[in-house]
């Protein structure tokens, strides 16, 4: 059982940055970080290896956000850069058991998710 608690949100105007981390007990291996925003689905936004050798971004995020993680600290962080308003939602991390890192159902543990606003 994997659990992950997901921190660092907030309101930050646009074109300012965010760091979130998400924090696992447990055996974690590939993790990856989805958003969520006013009626829309919840989609993919960046994957990371147990290594951290290996990283995937969703093209909308693709040179702002950079994934990362600490295996010592059992942390995943997502640094957030150049934010537009489009950015806003409710951001997840999530742990990979399935073999898609872009699909929602190949991860089987989900945190409670953090709030991040980019005004205009």
């Amino acid at each position: 059982q994997v659990q992950l608690v997901e921190s660092g949100g907030g309101l930050v105007q646009a074109g300012g940055s965010l760091r979130l981390s998400c924090a696992a007990s447990g055996r974690t291996f590939g993790m990856g970080w989805f958003r969520q925003g006013p009626g829309v689905e919840r989609e993919f936004v960046a994957h990371i290896n147990w290594g951290g050798d290996s990283t995937y971004y969703a093209d909308s995020v693709k040179g702002r956000f950079t994934i990362s993680r600490d295996n010592a600290k059992n942390t995943v962080y997502l640094e957030m850069h150049s934010l537009k308003p489009e950015d806003t939602g409710v951001y997840y991390c999530a742990a990979r058991t399935g073999t898609t890192y872009y699909y929602t159902s190949s991860y089987a543990f989900w945190g409670q998710g953090t709030q991040v606003t980019v005004s205009s």
